[in-house]
């Protein structure tokens, strides 16, 4: 019974062990569904079950029935058209991470749209090449295709080694669409919870610093080929200013000039983004000024500048495979696959929290992997969602995914019938366009003050995130990040922080006692809490944090007790000791007999539970014994074990808990276990937990319940503010005031009872 009195409450209840609970509140019996039962559910077929995987599947089916034409239509088309032109002119810019002629960033930014169209479930996600999968994706190409080029002496002609760059990029792309379907087909969505926040920060940070780097050759116009990884970084720095002399002023100049305007305008939008209907399209403004410049001034003659030239008018085949690629970019097309998934699905959720409808995961990989199957097949590279992209398709009023649809076909227009206008157009520019896009990656470096003070464990992994992929490499990088992440969960759960509890305000709180000054400890009890699941890794840190706690090891102090005892016997055999009524004589006055003299019995004697029913007296193992005979003396008579924070045990824990828990029950120290999760009696019951030394008897509801049942039995309070007093005509519940102040009665038990 609760009762509300003010900003109080009281409650009156029995104290309850586990066993006590369980009799008096009756559980409701369960089913729990077996293996089999799970796989029935799977395979039953029915029509409502059929129309549910037809919709997941393709999610067109389920949002464009209820598509509202007449409030929605001219949004999305403001919006795809908008889009489509920033998509334009990114897919050219990320085409240069890639190594490949930009006209192949506009196929990457036009057939992964379509796709995704029928089969993903955001509705505002603007998909097409992002920065750090291009990057990615062109630190394959450049390996791969410096491979070939070192070891065919006959690939040296600029177009073929340029088809071979397109080759690899598509091949990588496409099995990195395979990863994504089959992860999706399998429903391992949730692979996503294993890259967190700080993780993806950190990597698409390093990975921007891969870009930068990447570009300063369009920049400067050096013919800088690109280095293996690890250290890929620095090989290409040091190329660079190793060239530094023969940089094209004019395209350093102009690309000065294009990042200062778009760092600027970007900053306005950023400002005043409430106030503007959308986001001004510099890129789009700088781009069409700038080859209007260079066709008018005739750039590519007069200052010898690197343009696009060519784009090329119409769609080409699909590209031809080599298996020996596929078998050489395994890994590298899995990081592309986990990492385009992992930036896509972050934004997707954004959006889908923000205007309340449901995403799916698995439903997403699978969109995913077939936009970049299909995207490879005819000559594009990975896709994934662009976060400035994502962010005009939605703040110029994209509703939907037709946004999307009418973006594909701006690229689309483009490649078949305008592309041939961007032909003057610097290259210098596009990487200019690229760096300009990196701003908000590059502002996640004040992320590391914050996660300082937040979490140090995340702020270790950003850093050590974009160390590795700085240095390393991004996929490797990749790999390593993640492992170092999964290191710090492993890391937290091995050495947990295990505190020793009191009583705050002489309520039922239990509190660690370092942190406050009103504290009460019952004398002789000892209340544990280890606050991390315990299992093989991390038992005998919870054994040594716990000796450490109590103050003694418990094995340690058997031991000493048996050989005590052994000692007694001897010198009573021998008639060196005398009892009287009150207490014991020794009639010697030193005893030589050596350690090894009283061990030459088996160890396993002296971990077995002291006996004294041969002797005429009981011993008081805390007061004065016979000379030459010491044994640590423990101040304690209860111990309570905290698992409420404990989600699991293994066998292997359970183990040595019990030998652990034996250990302290041979001393007389009584052990109690309180907020264990439910099921976890039953399964101690399966795995033979239980004895007659270990009771399910020592289990209790909480702490303040086992503190309350030690006081009773013990009988160690003894002021009338914390006196337990039986409630009249019951057995087994008591009334408890703990508004007073909290004292024990101080007691002594005699050395010796003779018998």
């Amino acid at each position: 019974m609760v009762e509300p009195v003010g900003n109080q409450y009281v409650v009156a209840r029995p104290v309850y062990s586990e066993n006590a609970f369980s009799e008096e509140h009756e559980k409701v019996h369960r089913y729990h569904k077996t293996f089999l039962d799970h796989l029935r559910v799977c395979f039953r077929c029915s029509p409502q079950k059929a129309k549910k995987i037809a919709t997941g599947l393709f999610p067109i089916t389920s949002w464009l029935p209820a598509y509202r034409f007449k409030e929605w239509l001219l949004s999305d088309i403001v919006s795809g058209i908008s889009t489509g032109l920033v998509a334009v002119l990114q897919g050219l810019a990320f085409a240069l991470l890639v190594y490949v002629p930009p006209r192949y960033g506009l196929y990457a930014a036009f057939y992964p749209v379509i796709i995704y169209f029928f089969f993903g479930t955001s509705r505002h996600i603007s998909v097409g090449p992002f920065p750090v999968l291009s990057i990615m994706v062109g630190e394959v190409v450049t390996k791969l295709v410096d491979e070939e080029i070192s070891t065919n002496s006959t690939l040296t002609n600029s177009s073929t080694i340029e088809d071979q760059k397109v080759q690899v990029a598509a091949t990588v792309t496409l099995l990195a669409g395979i990863f994504q379907l089959l992860l999706g087909v399998l429903q391992v969505g949730f692979i996503i919870i294993y890259l967190s926040q700080s993780l993806i920060s950190g990597f698409t940070t390093a990975a921007a610093i891969h870009v930068v780097v990447s570009q300063l050759k369009f920049i400067l116009q050096l013919d800088v080929r690109g280095c293996k990884e690890p250290l890929a970084i620095f090989c290409t720095l040091g190329k660079i200013f190793g060239q530094i002399t023969k940089t094209n002023i004019a395209d350093l100049v102009t690309a000065l000039i294009i990042l200062v305007i778009v760092f600027a305008v970007k900053e306005i939008n950023e400002r005043y983004k409430a106030k503007l209907p959308v986001p001004i399209p510099i890129e789009l403004f700088v781009t069409v000024i700038a080859a209007g410049v260079s066709y008018a001034c005739n750039f590519k003659e007069r200052y010898k500048v690197d343009v696009i030239g060519t784009l090329g008018q119409g769609l080409e085949p699909p590209v031809e495979l080599k298996m020996e690629v596929f078998q050489s970019c395994v890994g590298d097309a899995f990081s592309i696959a986990i990492v385009g998934f992992a930036v896509a699905y972050s934004v997707a959720k954004v959006y889908s929290i923000k205007y309340d409808y449901a995403i799916n995961g698995n439903q997403e990989l699978i969109a995913f992997g077939l936009s970049n199957i299909f995207g490879g097949a005819f000559r594009g590279f990975a896709a994934s969602t662009s976060l400035s992209r994502s962010g005009v398709q939605e703040s110029t009023g994209g509703k939907t995914q037709i946004a999307g649809l009418l973006s594909a076909i701006i690229v689309l227009i483009v490649i078949l019938a305008i592309g041939f206008l961007l032909g003057p157009l610097q290259k210098s520019v596009l990487a200019a366009l690229a760096l300009g896009n990196l701003k908000g990656m590059l502002m996640q470096f004040k992320e590391i003050g914050v996660l300082w003070k937040k979490d140090k464990y995340d702020c270790m992994i950003w850093v050590v995130t974009f160390l590795s992929a700085v240095i390393l490499g991004l996929a490797i990088g990749l790999a390593a990040a993640i492992g170092f992440e999964l290191l710090t969960i492993v890391f937290r759960t091995q050495f947990p922080k295990c505190t020793l509890l009191a009583n705050i305000g002489r309520s039922n709180v239990y509190k660690n006692r370092k942190d406050y000054v009103d504290i009460y400890e019952p004398e002789g009890v000892k209340i544990f809490r280890c606050p991390a699941p315990i299992f093989f890794a991390n038992i005998d840190f919870f054994k040594d944090k716990l000796i450490t706690a109590v103050g003694f090891n418990p094995l340690r102090v058997l031991r000493k007790r048996n050989k005590a005892l052994r000692k007694i016997r001897k010198m009573l055999k021998k008639g060196e000791l005398q009892v009287t009524s009150k207490s014991f004589i020794c009639m010697v006055t030193s005893l030589n007999d050596s350690e090894e003299e009283l061990d030459n019995n088996s160890i396993e004697e002296l971990d077995k539970p002291t006996n004294m029913a041969d002797l005429p007296f009981q011993i008081d193992w805390n007061s004065d014994l016979p000379p030459n005979i010491t044994v640590p003396r423990i101040d304690i008579h209860s111990l309570i074990l905290d698992f409420s924070a404990v989600s699991f045990f293994d066998v292997s824990a359970l183990r040595v808990l019990k030998e652990i828990l034996k250990d302290f029950v041979r001393i007389n120290v009584e052990v109690y276990i309180v907020g264990a999760h439910d099921g976890f009696l039953d399964k101690l019951e399966r795995c033979a937990f239980f004895d007659e030394e270990i009771k399910p008897s020592m289990f209790f509801l909480t702490i303040h319940d086992a503190v309350l049942h030690i006081l009773v039995k013990k009988d160690i309070a003894s002021s009338t503010e914390f006196k337990p007093m039986k409630e009249t005509g019951s057995s087994d519940q008591f009334i408890i005031n703990t508004n007073g102040e909290l004292r024990n009665r101080e007691y002594t038990m005699p050395t010796l009872t003779k018998f």
